[in-house]
Formats: C-alpha cells, sequence, structure tokens
C-alpha cells in the first residue's frame, strides 16, 4: 500500500542549480520539511540518491516498514526521490531503506536532517523550530563595521569539555552554557568564541572533525533551538561566533553518507583520491556538481540559520594537494601533471566568494600548514578568497624558541624574529590551538622551561608577544590559566587549578592584554600592513631582546605601542606607549607604563 502523496518543492530551477553545483540553498528543498498539502500537515521528503533502484522512509511511525512509504523518483534525471507523507510531525525518527542497482540494500540516516537520535543512535529526526532571535542589535552592528579593521581574540572552545558537572561526569548542555561560557569570555575580554566542530558526528573523541549530520547541530547538549540560544547569548553579550567546518573528509560509517546510494556518490571511487590516509576517512569529490550544491550551500546554512560570525576551515592543506600525505604511486595528478587539486581550489574559491557576496560582513579563515600562496587574497585576484588564514610557521618557531632555556636562546634568536619576514603576506590569524595541547606534546604550561615559577613567567612571556605580534590572536580553553595536564576531551578543564596564585596571575594576565589589545588601535588597525610594524631592535640575539613600534593608521593623531621582550630573562618588561594628542594635529605626548611579569 502507497501511504506517500506525490508532492515536490522543487522547480525546474531548482533542479538546474542543483545539477549545475550552483544551488546555494538547497538545503531548504532536500532533507525532511513539515509542511501542508491541501490541508493535511505531514512531512515532505526528498533524497539525492540517483543509483538507487527504490526508496522508501522507513522510521517509528512505521515500525521501520520497508515497504509501505516509497518515495517516487522524479522525471527529470536529477536523482532526486522524493513524497509527502500524511501525518508525520516533529520529533518523528526515520532513516532511508535503499535499493542500489549495484545489489546492496542500505539503511540509511538523511544527508540534509536537522537533527539526530544522541549517539550511538543514528536515526534522524524530523525537525522544525520556530526560534525568535534577539540579536538583531549585533547582526546591525556587524554589518556596519564590515570591512574596518576590528581586533579579533578567539577563544577556542570543545563544547563538551569546557565545563563539566556532576562530578565530571556530564557535558553542560547549549542553555547552561548559554549562561556560564558567555559569563567567562565576557569577563576574560575575548571579542569571539571558535567552537571546535558542533556538526553531528558518531565518536566524540573525533572532536567534531568527522562528521555524519552536516546539517543538523549535535544532539549531545540539546535539541537545535538550544544551539541557537547559545549563539544568541554570546551576540547579546557581544561575542562573535565562528564555527569550524569540516569539508575536507567524512567519516566511512554505513548509516551515513559515504557509498550513500550503493555507489560513490558523495565521494570519489580511486582510493588515491577518496580515502584520505590519515584520517582513514573519505574525501569528498568537488568535481561533482551536485556534492558543490551540498557543501556550499551547507556553509551558508550555518551563518543564515544559526547567525554564525563565520567559519574557519579544517584542514585546507589536505585539499589542495593530491598528494597530500601520500607516497608516490598512491596520488594521481591532475591534467596538467601536476600535483594540485584543481577542483577543490575550485570549490574553495567559490565558497569563499559566496560567502562574501552573500554575506560581507562574515569572516571565513583557513587552516592551512603549507606556503600556498594567496590563501587570503580575493579570488578575482587568483587568491582562494579566505578573510584570515592560520600563521602556523609562526606557531612552530615560536613553541620551538620558548621550549628552550633562556641561557640558550640567543642561539635561537631566528626563531623569534623570522615570522616577520613573511607576516604580511597573508591575512594571518596567530593559533595556539587545540593541536598544540594533545597527544603528547604537552599544555602550553609544560612547553615552558625552568621551575614551577619559570615556567609560568615563561608562559606569561609567550603571551604577551602574543598580543603584540602583528595578526589576530586564537587561544585553546585552558591555556589562558595555565592548565597543566594536556587537554582531553573525556573531562573538565583543570578549573580548580585558580585557587592557586600562579594561575590566577596567568588569567588576570590575559584578561590585561585582551583589553589592551580591544582598546588600542596600535595594535590591530595594520595588523595585516607592514606599515603597522616596525623594528627597533631584531638583532641582539646575545642578549636576547627585541623591541619594535605597533602604529595604528595614519589619520589626525598619530599613535603606536612600543615593546621591549626581554627574552633572556625570566620576566618581561613592557613599555606601553599610549599617546595622547593635543596642540597640533600631529602633537604626541608619551604616557609609559612599565609592567614587570614574573
Amino acid at each position: 500500500m502507497n501511504n506517500v502523496i506525490h508532492h515536490s518543492l522543487f522547480g525546474e530551477l531548482d533542479i538546474y542549480l542543483f545539477k549545475a553545483g550552483k544551488h546555494y540553498k538547497v538545503y531548504e528543498k532536500m532533507g525532511s520539511h513539515i509542511i501542508e498539502v491541501d490541508g493535511v500537515r505531514g512531512t515532505y521528503f526528498a533524497v539525492w540518491a540517483p543509483n538507487a533502484l527504490d526508496v522508501s522512509v522507513i522510521g517509528n511511525f512505521n515500525y521501520w516498514n520497508k515497504s509501505s512509504h516509497p518515495l517516487a523518483a522524479r522525471w527529470d534525471g536529477s536523482g532526486i526521490w522524493e513524497g509527502f507523507i500524511p501525518n508525520i510531525d516533529k520529533g518523528t525518527l526515520y532513516k532511508y531503506y535503499i535499493s542500489s542497482n549495484t545489489g546492496a540494500y542500505l539503511e540509511k540516516t538523511d544527508p540534509y536532517a536537522r537533527f539526530f537520535e544522541v549517539p550511538p543512535k543514528t536515526a534522524s529526526i524530523v525537525w522544525d523550530d520556530n526560534y525568535e532571535w534577539k540579536d538583531t542589535e549585533w547582526l546591525n552592528t556587524r554589518r556596519e563595521k564590515a570591512g574596518q579593521p576590528q581586533p579579533y581574540s578567539v577563544y577556542e572552545v570543545h563544547l563538551g569539555s569546557w565545563l563539566k558537572k556532576h562530578g565530571g561526569a556530564v557535558s553542560l548542555s547549549y542553555r547552561e552554557l548559554g549562561e556560564a561560557l558567555v559569563k567567562y569570555v565576557l569577563e576574560m575580554g575575548f571579542t569571539h568564541v571558535e567552537l571546535l566542530p558542533v556538526m553531528e558526528h558518531p565518536y566524540y573523541p573525533s572532536w567534531g572533525y568527522q562528521v555524519t549530520g552536516y546539517f543538523a547541530p549535535t544532539s549531545r547538549f540539546g535539541v537545535p533551538e538550544d544551539f541557537k540560544y547559545l549563539i544568541d547569548q554570546l551576540h547579546q553579550a557581544g561575542i562573535g561566533v565562528i564555527l569550524d567546518w569540516v569539508p575536507s573528509h567524512f567519516p566511512m560509517d554505513e548509516f551515513a553518507i559515504a557509498k550513500f546510494d550503493g555507489t560513490y556518490l558523495y565521494e570519489h571511487a580511486d582510493p588515491r583520491k577518496g580515502f584520505h590516509p590519515d584520517w582513514k576517512s573519505a574525501i569528498f569529490n568537488y568535481s561533482r556538481n551536485e556534492v558543490r550544491s551540498f557543501l556550499i550551500s551547507n556553509a551558508l546554512f550555518w551563518i543564515e540559520q544559526f547567525h554564525a560570525d563565520g567559519l574557519r576551515v579544517d584542514a585546507v592543506a589536505s585539499m589542495l594537494y593530491l598528494d597530500y600525505s601520500r607516497k608516490e604511486g598512491e596520488w594521481i595528478p591532475n591534467q596538467y601533471g601536476g600535483r594540485e587539486n584543481l577542483d577543490a581550489i575550485s570549490l574553495l574559491k567559490e565558497f569563499n566568494e559566496t560567502i562574501y557576496k552573500a554575506y560581507p560582513d562574515a569572516i571565513t579563515i583557513a587552516e592551512e600548514s603549507t606556503a600556498w600562496p594567496g590563501v587570503s587574497r580575493p579570488a578575482y585576484t587568483g587568491g582562494l578568497g579566505f578573510g584570515q588564514k592560520w600563521m602556523m610557521g609562526w606557531m612552530h618557531d615560536t613553541l620551538k624558541y620558548f621550549k628552550q632555556d633562556p641561557l640558550y636562546r640567543k642561539y635561537h634568536h631566528h626563531d623569534i624574529t623570522f615570522s616577520l619576514v613573511y607576516a604580511f603576506t597573508e591575512n594571518f590569524m596567530l593559533p595556539l590551538s587545540h593541536d598544540e595541547v594533545v597527544h603528547g606534546k604537552k599544555s602550553l604550561l609544560y612547553k615552558m622551561p625552568g621551575d614551577e615559577w619559570q615556567r609560568f613567567a615563561n608562559l606569561r612571556l609567550l603571551f604577551g608577544y602574543m598580543f603584540t605580534h602583528p595578526g589576530t590572536k586564537l587561544l585553546f580553553m585552558g591555556a589562558e590559566f595555565g592548565q597543566s595536564s594536556e587537554w582531553s576531551e573525556e573531562k573538565g578543564l583543570e578549573w580548580w587549578l585558580l585557587d592557586f596564585p600562579y594561575h590566577k596571575g596567568v588569567r588576570n594576565w590575559v584578561k590585561v592584554l585582551n583589553e589592551y589589545y580591544r582598546n588600542s588601535p596600535a595594535l590591530y588597525e595594520e595588523q595585516f600592513e607592514q606599515q603597522g610594524f616596525e623594528w627597533i631592535e631584531l638583532n641582539d640575539g646575545r642578549n636576547s631582546i627585541v623591541s619594535y613600534l605597533r602604529k595604528e593608521k595614519k589619520v589626525a593623531r598619530c599613535s603606536w605601542w612600543f615593546a621591549t621582550l626581554h627574552l633572556s630573562l625570566i620576566n618581561l618588561i613592557n613599555w606601553v606607549a599610549q599617546p595622547v594628542a593635543y596642540g597640533g594635529k600631529h602633537s604626541i605626548a608619551m604616557k609609559c607604563n612599565m609592567v614587570v611579569v614574573a
């Protein structure tokens, strides 16, 4: 018996754009949508499965019966199956049962589902929310500031382990984070939070980087409206939200998008292009137009539907190079014989152009670890089009330097000055991220040399250097108070350490640095430009001293910020020059504060 009514949300233009890879809001058509047809409320389903012989909807509404609710294939060759099922409402569990032309029979979750069961359960859930946003003031201000120099001091957060309750056994909910996290970030003075991937993922220790539900915030911490509440609260407190986004690979779980219709649909069939050797995961087929519609519409989805202020794109280097982490013979050159992934390059350019055309006040940030040119330069000039790029070289050289005993730093002076050779070739963000405090790398505090007093003094020195170096800033949670142990997703941060003066002192120092950074135009107005930085002394390796000026834009009032870092000592002496304009338009009065951090 067919209990499905023929109905479609797709018009001819929708199909054309989807097949052309240009449907940037295809999530409004694909997936499950609660609508009314002829006065009857129910759910419309649409799924792309071009190599299926039959597709039906199974769920708790039909006792997971594989034959009672078949969908119909569209006549236009789009590969889309669709239909309307009356009386199915919000909260209904479902999957697609697919009979493939390969002979396979599959039970698959919805690639466009807005909500899922709490892992390890995997069913999609029909969902529709009418959340009423209260962040209009934030969004208006964001639009007004678009294109202007702004401070970015980013607090990187893994939601599940930032703070635990019930003796460390339970993570906070989105709603609880909307109170506790917002209060803390506001107190600390960070301008933004960056959230490790919140998209649904089955394997918690993946930290969210193995995504199976690209259009759904994880159900571990609440429903989609609750996640919107968290973002809304951050915005109302004047805090921006950057989401990690993972278009580089996806896990091969049988219930999700891998071999979705029995064939390699979203991924490449040839493992030399479709299998990621590092993460044992599948790589998207960026040449397939329907996959491009899926990915770019997904990026826009989080900005449009969840008011995200930006996206940090994970593992961009792995997308750019066909031979990334592969040996000779394990990869296929492009049509010109090169190692560049032309389809991925094209996708990234289109992604950035699309984001900035729709939301010129948003930000895209690339985690890109190579010397690929023009990552944060406009696509129309030959760049990839990102707004900013992680400065991985700075991170590597800086931590290498700070691990040295101060007595021997004079032999490594080049490590601390080299970043300024290329600091203005991109719009750089300085990251001290989660990747640097896991897998035996030690916490930031325990990367520092010396006894306890020396470790803390060096950590403060590191942060002082970071906040006065050109570029925006990113600090992973826990580093701001000198967490002792490595981060683990299974336990909360060591908040009890704030009972000790050294840890509390580090946190207070970060608060001061955030305040200086936000309120000192010389530290951010020209943070991507050569004219915003000037060396005073860079060659005093013998004494391990560097001195430099940071300058604001040349306006009616000239001012700068002057720093001398005694890197051979265990303390930092900061000369903070705060100009006060009076008299003639270029008059400068200097007020100097010496801050000794020890």
